[in-house]
């Protein structure tokens, strides 16, 4: 009896192997037979310092051109971002030049790597990069406090090859509310610039980004926004209660729009974190160290990154691959499949446990696979959303 149960045992590991394994091979059928787009890194940090080439496998970090490859990724959209800092003119004008400066980066790295990626400016242009097996960079900007008070500079910013900016970031700027500033509302949404910002948004072909923004400011940019907005990196709040996801009435309001939802994998933005005292302990001694982040100099901002990697390593407690499709499922259910993708949020916090780094994309179509999802789905929410939401945005430019 105990030998039959024991070939019992090894023949349902076998089965259970043997399906894994035929799941693997048809995620890495599909993902070379469709594009797959993520919407936000935050590589570019790393950059500006000029000894990161995204040609090179760098295992410090989360992204790089040879493990797109392996974890069959397509598409990246990377992100020029600047962290909230002081308005007024001075500032406005130092913030400017560290933006073009990280746009120059951006272009240096994917010049040097002409014979495995490009920038990407439209769908069709990473349509045409995936036929010649090349990788499509896309640009981002996070934190519309780049742009100063100049609303001339979003086409300055389009003109460098940005396809959208997040209007704020962690603290309320002059455009809008953000939806995890401590000291609370200043708006009460978008200001009168904001209306100003998105409208010119609209104008060019530009998406505009809710992520980041307050419940009051999404509202008002769905009351405004004359073509479809993108949460380019957020989950759902009926999930994880963090202000940065969207509630159920927000994801509906998106769907009226014909927006998109692209599923942030910030573990802390997937399943609600345990209370954890002394990794809290630990990151609030860095933040301390080192003083506000905006203000360091590139060195420093290495050395509390180095830090900042080596806490969460020993202390972090993450979200998985599963929870993350929770998400989606959960959007599935409330909206449909046709509004929701995958920003995964790297190099900026994000990557849970099956998905750390980019070369393990794959695991998130495993699951999918696993759960029943149709290949049409999994096209969609891999980057046929996506596309279509920059298509329709594109087209309803009146420039």
């Amino acid at each position: 009896m105990k030998k039959l149960s024991l070939i019992f045992l090894l023949s349902a590991i076998f089965a259970s192997c043997s399906n894994d394994n035929d799941l693997a091979r048809k995620a890495d059928r599909l993902h070379k037979c469709f594009l797959t787009v993520d919407t936000h890194c935050d590589t570019p940090l790393l950059l500006v310092s000029g000894d990161y080439d995204l040609g090179k496998r760098n295992d410090e970090a989360c992204v790089d051109f040879p493990r797109m490859k392996e974890g069959g990724l397509d598409a990246e959209f990377f992100a020029v971002f600047l962290a909230q800092g002081p308005r007024n003119e001075d500032a406005y004008n130092i913030v400017y030049q560290k933006t073009l400066e990280i746009f120059d980066s951006i272009h240096s790295n994917v010049r040097k790597n002409s014979s495995v990626a490009e920038l990407a400016l439209t769908p069709d242009d990473a349509c045409r990069l995936k036929k010649e097996n090349k990788i499509s960079a896309f640009i981002g900007v996070e934190n519309g406090y780049a742009i100063g008070l100049e609303t001339g500079r979003i086409k300055e910013f389009y003109d460098l090859g940005a396809r959208y900016i997040t209007l704020c970031h962690s603290n309320n700027n002059d455009i809008c509310d953000s939806s995890t500033d401590p000291r609370g509302a200043e708006h009460n949404g978008l200001s009168v610039f904001g209306e100003e910002v998105v409208k010119e948004m609209n104008r060019i072909g530009m998406m505009v980004g809710v992520s980041h923004i307050s419940d009051e400011a999404f509202y008002d940019v769905i009351r405004i926004s004359e073509a479809p907005v993108i949460a380019s990196h957020s989950s759902c709040r009926a999930l994880c209660s963090s202000p940065r996801n969207l509630t159920d009435d927000m994801l509906h309001s998106l769907k009226s729009n014909g927006g998109v939802i692209q599923i942030c994998i910030l573990s802390s933005y997937i399943r609600t974190p345990e209370p954890n005292p002394e990794m809290d302990a630990r990151l609030e001694g860095l933040r301390l160290k080192y003083g506000e982040f905006g203000k360091l100099s590139e060195e420093q901002k290495k050395l509390y990154r180095k830090e900042m990697r080596e806490i969460f390593d020993k202390h972090r407690k993450l979200a998985t691959v599963a929870d993350v499709l929770d998400h989606i499922d959960h959007v599935i259910q409330v909206i449909g499949v046709d509004h929701v993708g995958i920003g995964t949020d790297f190099d900026g916090g994000g990557g849970v446990e099956g998905c750390m780094t980019v070369d393990e994309m794959k695991n998130i179509t495993i699951e999918m696979l696993h759960r029943g999802y149709s290949n049409k789905d999994i096209k969609k929410i891999w980057g046929g959303n996506i596309m279509r939401v920059m298509r329709e945005v594109q087209e309803h430019a009146s420039i």
